[in-house]
Formats: C-alpha cells, sequence, structure tokens
C-alpha cells in the first residue's frame, strides 16, 4: 500500500477536498502556523471565524510579536487551551528577535519554538514551504489506523514511535502538501470518528480495517477514567455607583491563564446567603464547580488570600475591551 495511499489520495483531494479554507489562500508559514495552531483540539468550522478575525488583527508576525498579551487574548477568548495563544505571541517575539522575523525554514528549528510540536512544524513545512514533512495529527492517526487495521489506542505514548515510522514511510517526496491535506480532509470528512462513510473513501479496496468489517472499532477509545471533580468560590464584587465590578487577571499558568477572570477565594464561604448560579465549566483533566458569591461594595481592598497578578475595577458601560474567561464573559450582565 506504500505508493497507493498517494496514488489514491493526491487526485481525491484535488476533486473532493476542502480547498476553500481560509488559511489556504495565500499559505504564508505564518498563516499556516496560526491556522494549525488554533485547530488543535478545536473543529474547523469553528475556527473559521476566529481565524479571519485573528488575522485582521494581526495581519503579519511582526504585529502578532508587537502586541500585548491581553489584546491576543481577547481575540482568543471562547477558542480554549489559552496556553496556545500565549505560546503563539511568545513564538512570535523570538521569531523577530532571533530570526529575523523569518519563519525558520528547518524542522529541528521550528519545533524549537514554544507550542510547536512535530506534526504542526510537518504542516507548517508541507502546506507553506513545499518541503516534504510528515504530518501526524488525529484525522491521519484514525485513517492510518483503520487502513492498516491497528488494534491500538493512538494516544498511547507506547505506540507513537510505531505510527511515526508508518507515517513517514508512507509520505510522498512529491506533493506531500496535498497528500497531508487529504489525509487531514479524509478524516474529517469520511473516516469519521462515529459513522465513517466508506462507500465514499478512496482507501475502501485497500483498507484492511473495512476488509475486515471492523473499521468503527478502531481506533480504539481513549480509556475512561473517572473525571476528577474541584469546587471553589469565586466573588463578584459590584459597585453600582461606578457601575464596575473587580476582576483579577489571573497568572500565566493554570486555568484561563493570563484571562481577567472573578477573583477566586480559596476560603470555605457557604455561610453567605448572596449566592449566584454556580458555574460548572469541564477542563481536559477535570471538572470544576465554580459558586459566585455576589457583594455589593463600594470600595475594597483586596486581600492576601485572593490569588492574582493585577486586579482592575472593569466599568460595564465604557471600559477598554479586555480578554475575559468565557464564562465570566457570559455572566458579567447577568451577574449584575
Amino acid at each position: 500500500m506504500s505508493s497507493m495511499l498517494s496514488k489514491k489520495l493526491i487526485p481525491w483531494q484535488q476533486q473532493h477536498g476542502r480547498n476553500d479554507l481560509p488559511w489556504q489562500n495565500n499559505p504564508t508559514p505564518y498563516r499556516v502556523w496560526i491556522s494549525e495552531i488554533m485547530l488543535q483540539q478545536t473543529q474547523v468550522e469553528t475556527v473559521k471565524a476566529y481565524y479571519v478575525r485573528f488575522m485582521h488583527r494581526f495581519p503579519t508576525l511582526k504585529d502578532l510579536a508587537k502586541a500585548s498579551e491581553d489584546e491576543v487574548l481577547q481575540l482568543w477568548t471562547g477558542l480554549g487551551y489559552y496556553a496556545r495563544a500565549r505560546n503563539l505571541h511568545r513564538a512570535a517575539k523570538i521569531i523577530v528577535n532571533d530570526y529575523q522575523g523569518q519563519f525558520p525554514d528547518d524542522l529541528s528549528e521550528i519545533i524549537k519554538l514554544p507550542g510547536i510540536g512535530r506534526s504542526t512544524a510537518g504542516a507548517i513545512l508541507s502546506f507553506a514551504m513545499n518541503q516534504s514533512a510528515v504530518i501526524l495529527d488525529g484525522n491521519v492517526k484514525r485513517v492510518l489506523t483503520r487502513a492498516f487495521a491497528m488494534n491500538i489506542w493512538p494516544g498511547d505514548s507506547k505506540v507513537q514511535d510505531t505510527l511515526w515510522a508508518l507515517a513517514t514511510k508512507h509520505t510522498p517526496k512529491k506533493d506531500t502538501g496535498i497528500y497531508n491535506q487529504a489525509l487531514m480532509d479524509l478524516g474529517a470528512m469520511i473516516c469519521t470518528r462515529r459513522a465513517p462513510q466508506c462507500p465514499l473513501c478512496p482507501l475502501r479496496k485497500n483498507c484492511l480495517a473495512y476488509a475486515q468489517k471492523i473499521q468503527e472499532h478502531i481506533p480504539h477509545p481513549k480509556p475512561k477514567k473517572a473525571m476528577p471533580e474541584k469546587y471553589g468560590f469565586m466573588l463578584v464584587l459590584y459597585n453600582k455607583k461606578e457601575n464596575a465590578i473587580l476582576l483579577g487577571k489571573r497568572p500565566s499558568n493554570g486555568i484561563w491563564g493570563g484571562l481577567w477572570c472573578f477573583p477566586e477565594c480559596p476560603i470555605d464561604l457557604r455561610h453567605k446567603k448572596n449566592f449566584l448560579e454556580q458555574i460548572h465549566h469541564t477542563f481536559t483533566h477535570y471538572r470544576f464547580h465554580i459558586q459566585l458569591v455576589k457583594i455589593l461594595t463600594q470600595s475594597f481592598r483586596i486581600p492576601k488570600t485572593l490569588q492574582a497578578a493585577e486586579y482592575q475595577w472593569y466599568k460595564l458601560d465604557h471600559s477598554a475591551p479586555i480578554a475575559l474567561a468565557a464564562p465570566v464573559k457570559s455572566l458579567i450582565n447577568f451577574s449584575c
């Protein structure tokens, strides 16, 4: 099947694949990089609007490097996994300072940049620089494991070397970008996680999982573990006279890193009667239940127990836009 993958997939992609995505227009290293980072753990349809807004505000790598972290995070609000945005910002500054503003064109140099792994680097090299480079994202893993009937969970660290070797073996030297896009498109459009549309697949006659009628069971899902539950309290401090609410900028590490949020209070406030609704937010590794406690005040001194890097009174009618955590953004009007 070595040459069969590219022979089948390249013409299929050109005829049936996705060729009108925003980042496919003028695919410079910068534009492809931004799209690849946004697409990590996020659906294409969700990313499109964010990508257009982001590129309108930061049309060049130098524009991104010059921006403040708060500007970058503001445009990222709602996409989640905010470390991606902070790493983009850090990497842009490194490229400007260490590479004279030119995106590096060598795999070993690209993967040194914050937030860029081997697969993302491969996408940048193949889509924007016309180099033969390998990718191995979730869609590609699913296509390969089904094509070769591999009864594995692709996220298992023990099988990563095997998957990379397989992906490398079948990546062509010519038209690599089209081939890589074909793998992504096939996984997103046809070889989907549930109910794959095998009759439409260009690899159907060569797919070992299809031949064995086990395509619905490959790849194995991630082994389930009980989701840890965490609880906390956040203070909604509202100055009615100024129509302002106190917000704290969270430390860069941890949840909602670098975003503005209600001050989190580690002490137990269950005796308070002025509760608002709870926030229930699921992160990658745990579920966080946050009880909002409303306090009306005209002045407030920040206790040492409240953990945040900075604080500000955010005027609800005419404050400058800032990067708000998504649940905070949706609850501010409700809370006040």
